[in-house]
Formats: structure tokens, sequence, C-alpha cells
């Protein structure tokens, strides 16, 4: 509890810091944040990351439960029979069982009898005893209470290895939201500037008109580039606005409230900051050193194969005949104790045989049990298969998008010439106005290009990080 307590207090203080910084970090008129503060909300208060942890938490609790089968078991018992005014007996016992690790039960009791109709099996009086029961061949090696433990602590571990690798998907999933809604925003940003240089170039066309420099198609050519960039800048805005509220659904506070913002929020981070640009080499070279079966999804079907072979081995155990010894030793109350030998005097001892004639549940069970064995061999496989597909398809993304970025920026740099020289030939008088706007347009569509690529860039990149994450070393 006081854990618990302290970790929500942390919670609580790492929320608080961040917001604050949301508010007065950059401007006090304004929202931003950056992807680590982001990510750091998520992993912190977001339903789902909350929930995985309380997997976990279930699991532990499920070996507290298991053991529960080991706890000794203190038993009391008060008893009397009285009909006509003949007492036929008066009883009382108390007793102790102990469960052992090795299938053997012990037991000490004290059982105080007496009455007038008495079985002739009864002892009158104080009766202490001390027993012991050992299977001398089913539930001798393994037992139903030793698996079901056994059982618990392998689903722990599997649920560690699945709550790490679905934690990680939804880190990963938010945070390529977040560079998504980055993306917007600066196609957004570009939208505006082009609104703006398109603004000015009209107010100059109209004074140049003014002074009889330019035909008057020339205002009409200017305010047809300008009203169409504005409806660019309508639409980019609106998908702005979209990505903020994508966005935004992963933002709760630490009462598990969802985080109404009533302003826009705006990212500090661009997407050309991100170091993916000079680590996707290392963080490649570093993914292929890992080991597949050190992956989480890998180690959660390595537990379940151990959950199904104790299962097996449990269902084994069925083909053994139940072969019980059971020894009690007594001493009556206010004797001085005998204890040896042991089969002289004051003891009991009984031997029990059980013997499935067919073993028909014994060889179903025994049989399903290797069937699930294998089925979980197969899912490992396909699972090694997808991880190692998926580890491929990252690094070609990232390679193919990192050089697409090289492409881009040549494409867009080449385009910025074209349009310059344009101008120039415009302020020479050798040019047209539709002839910028058109070199303007394929600027614009290359800067769009490369930003939309540094996004798949980054995105791929943030895929192979997080699967890079889902290894155990």
């Amino acid at each position: 509890m006081k854990k618990q307590a302290k970790m929500k207090k942390q919670n609580k203080i790492i929320f608080i810091l961040v917001f604050f910084f949301f508010q007065y970090g950059f401007s006090q008129d304004s929202l931003r944040i950056s992807a680590q503060e982001f990510i750091s909300v998520v992993r912190n208060f977001h339903p789902l990351a909350l929930k995985y942890r309380l997997q976990n938490k279930i699991a532990e609790s499920e070996i507290t439960r298991a053991r529960g089968n080991f706890d000794p078991v203190l038993a009391g018992k008060l008893g009397e029979k009285n009909i006509d005014g003949t007492k036929y007996y008066e009883q009382k016992n108390i007793e102790l069982g102990i469960p052992t690790w090795y299938g053997i039960d012990l037991t000490t009791s004290y059982n105080y009898l007496d009455g007038e109709k008495l079985n002739p099996s009864d002892t009158r009086g104080g009766l202490y005893q001390f027993g012991i029961t050992v299977p001398l061949a089913k539930n001798l090696l393994y037992d139903r209470r030793r698996a079901i433990l056994d059982q618990a602590k392998f689903a722990l571990k599997m649920t560690e290895a699945e709550q790490a690798v679905l934690t990680n998907d939804l880190l990963l999933e938010a945070e390529n939201t977040y560079w998504e809604w980055v993306q917007s925003f600066e196609i957004y940003e570009l939208q505006t500037k082009a609104v703006e240089i398109n603004r000015n170039r009209l107010n100059f066309t109209r004074k140049t008109l003014e002074y009889g420099e330019r035909p008057a198609i020339d205002t009409v050519e200017a305010l047809s580039q300008l009203q169409s960039f504005e409806l660019q800048q309508q639409e980019a805005y609106l998908n702005f606005v979209k990505n903020t509220q994508q966005l935004q659904m992963y933002l709760w506070n630490d009462n598990q409230e969802f985080y109404e913002i009533s302003q826009l929020i705006f990212p500090s981070d661009r997407l050309t900051d991100h170091p993916a640009y000079s680590e996707f080499e290392f963080l490649i070279q570093d993914i292929e050193n890992k080991r597949t079966d050190s992956h989480f999804s890998i180690l959660y079907y390595n537990q379940k194969n151990n959950v199904l072979e104790s299962e097996r081995r449990l269902k084994w155990q069925s083909f053994l005949p139940k072969l019980d010894f059971t020894y009690n030793f007594f001493n009556k109350e206010n004797y001085r104790a005998d204890y040896l030998p042991l089969f002289d005097n004051n003891f009991q001892y009984g031997l029990k045989l059980e013997i499935p004639l067919f073993q028909r549940e014994a060889r179903a069970g025994y049989e399903i049990a290797k069937i699930k064995i294998s089925q979980n061999r197969l899912d490992t496989r396909l699972k090694i298969r997808e991880i190692d597909t998926k580890i491929e398809t990252y690094k070609s993304e990232v390679l193919n998008y990192h050089t697409q970025i090289n492409f881009s920026e040549s494409n867009l740099l080449n385009y910025r010439k074209l349009l310059t020289a344009e101008e120039t030939r415009y302020s020479n008088g050798e040019s047209s106005l539709f002839l910028i706007n058109t070199r303007e347009n394929k600027v614009i569509d290359a800067q769009e290009k490369l930003i939309s690529t540094r996004t798949k860039f980054l995105k791929s990149f943030n895929k192979l990080k997080w699967m890079k994450k889902n290894f155990s070393f």
C-alpha cells in the first residue's frame, strides 16, 4: 500500500510538471508539448498503460493464491447428543493439518469424547493424535498443488512479457500519432506562409497595375493563386485540428480522467529535430544483433510452454494407481507417550488403492496436453517468423525513406532554383505570373512531399525503435 501511494504521488508530480511546462514553457497564450513529454504522459497516465500494470499485479496475486494450497489449516469441533436425559456422546476436537511440498500431509489433533452410547471403536476421554499420509504412487512426484503454484509463477512471467509488448505497442502508436500531428502542423505552416507570400504578391501586382507596368489579367492570376492557397490553408488547418483531437485521446490526468484542453496545443518539436537521422544506422545494427528468442513475445510462448508442460506432467500422474499410506499415532491423556516401536501399540494405519481399469480419462487428458504443447510450438515458430519479417520490413522502410528524403531535398532545391530564375525573368519582363505560379506550386508540392517522407521515415524508425525495446536484453 505504501509503495502504491508513493508511486501515485510520483505520477501526480510528473503530470503537474509536464502540464506546467505546456502552459508556461514557451508563452502564456499557447500550449506546446514535445514528443518526450507526450510519451511520458501516456506511459504514466493512459488507462491502457495502467490496465497493463494492474494485470501484472493480478498475476502476482494468483501466485499468492496458489501458495494458499500449502497453508496449514486449523479446525475445531464441539458436539453433543442428548435424548430423554441420556447423553449419547459429548465431543471436543481441535485439529491442525499441514500440507507439504512433496504431497505428504501431516495432521495433529486433540479429541475428547465421552458419553453413554459410544461406538465400540471410539476411545473415551482425551486422545492426542499425530498422523501422516504419504502418496506412494500417484501425486508423489507431482500433484495438483505443486502444478497450480508452478503454473501461477509461469503465468506471471507470461503476463509480464505480454504487458511489456502491449505497453510498447501503445507507446509506438502514441508517438507516431504525435509525428503525424507535427506533420499536419508543418503543412499548415507551409500553406500559411504560401498565403502570406501570395497576398503580398497580389498587393504588389495591383500596385504595378496602377503604374501601368502589368496587365489587368495579372491581378486575376495573382488572386486566383491566392484563393487556391487560402483553400489549401483551410484544409491544412482542419487536418491539424483533427490530428490534435487524435492526440488528445492519449492525454489523461492522474485521476484517470480525460484531460480537456480548451485551446489548441502546438508541437515544440520539428520533423527535422529528431535524432533518428543520425541514429538510424546504429539502431539497425543494434537490432540485427538481437536474438529473436529474447523477444518478449517469444518469452511469452516459452512460459506458456512451461505451463502446458506442467499440465502434461500432472496428467501423466493419472496413469499411476492411487496408493496412499496413512499412519496415526495415539496417546491417551494423562498417559506416558510410548512412541516406539511404531506398529506395537497406540497406532492406526491404512493403505488405500485405486486403479481406473480402462484409463480412458487419463489417456485422453494426457493426449490433449501433448497436442496443446505441439500447438504452442507452432505458434512460437509463426511468431518468430512474424518478428523477423517485421524487422526486415522496418529496416527496409527506414533505409528507403532516408534515401527518399535525400532525393526530395535535392528535388526541392532544384524547384526553388527554377522558381527564383522565373521570378528574375518576370522582373525583367521575360516571363509571366502564370509561370511563376506554376513553379511555385511545384515548390509547395515538393515541400509537402518532403514533409510527408520525413514523417514516414520517423514512423518507420519508431517501429524499429519500439521493436528493439521488446527484447529482454
